[in-house]
């Protein structure tokens, strides 16, 4: 058969190709994958999806027992479950991107040996699932909001709620960026997956999660906004709750940390893609 005559030629890819009609083409596949994930998730538990709900609660009570009584940070104000549930829900929506999407190579490695199709689909599609996961905690979260609000907490709401679809891009971007780095650096250094997990405990630690910007000494201040997830936590809670530290060109700044880590991310995934089954 002349090369003419063949519906699809597959070549190793240059690193800095990157082919959007491609991912388009398999695009059927990215919602199996995501389907997958969503459904595998909790699919041999008692509660099933109710954990969507229960983790975050469970995780926001220990917050308040543990941060709001016995160490007494303020929350300025604001009540415990609104205050750390508007940083918790989007701190974990990135937080899974990166864990999941770190694992990409090793956990799929057999799948790749055997069929073609662009590798980015499988991060993709980890970004996506767990986008359906933030959605109904976001809904949830919005109750509570709303609750609050009826019952006289000084909420306000504020021009910055209009950019909360673009701070959640940042969030994918930045979990797809830094998990592309991470699973790439895998398939040579193992070690790596079992820090990971450790890595995201201590990061979300230094980012405002649990505390106010305004408990944190202006002396440490600028050191603690130079985590590009700072700003964008800051920016969620600022857009939820009318509180908060908040700061364009901060903001600004990790716009473009986020997307100069996502552009090396692809740079690195697609370079290591062509020849991860030798190491994996």
């Amino acid at each position: 058969m002349n090369e003419s005559e063949w519906s699809l030629i597959i070549r190793p890819k240059k690193s800095l190709n990157f082919n959007l009609k491609e991912l388009v083409k398999y695009k059927d596949l990215i919602f199996l994958f995501v389907r997958r994930d969503f459904v595998s998730k909790y699919k041999q538990t008692i509660l099933g999806p109710l954990w969507f709900i229960i983790q975050p609660l469970l995780v926001t009570f220990v917050f308040y027992v543990v941060f709001g009584r016995i160490a007494n940070i303020s929350t300025d104000g604001m009540p415990h479950l609104l205050f750390y549930m508007s940083a918790y829900i989007p701190w974990t929506y990135f937080a899974s991107c990166l864990a999941n999407t770190s694992k990409t190579f090793v956990t799929n490695a057999v799948i790749f040996g055997k069929v073609y199709f662009p590798r980015l689909v499988v991060p993709i599609s980890t970004v996506i699932s767990n986008l359906i996961t933030f959605f109904i905690q976001f809904l949830m979260f919005l109750g509570f909001l709303l609750y609050f609000w009826l019952n006289g907490t000084p909420i306000v709401f504020n021009n910055y709620t209009l950019i909360l679809p673009f701070l959640l891009i940042l969030l994918a971007a930045a979990g797809l960026g830094f998990g592309l780095i991470i699973s790439s650096l895998t398939t040579k250094y193992r070690d790596l997956t079992q820090l990971v997990t450790f890595g995201i405990q201590i990061w979300m630690y230094v980012t405002p999660v649990i505390y106010p910007m305004a408990s944190v000494s202006e002396n440490y201040r600028d050191l603690v906004l130079l985590n590009p997830l700072g700003p964008i936590i800051e920016s969620f809670r600022y857009a939820l709750l009318g509180m908060g530290y908040h700061s364009l060109i901060h903001l600004l700044y990790s716009t473009v940390v986020v997307f100069i880590v996502l552009i090396v991310g692809i740079l690195i995934f697609n370079r290591v893609e062509r020849t991860f089954m030798d190491t994996v």
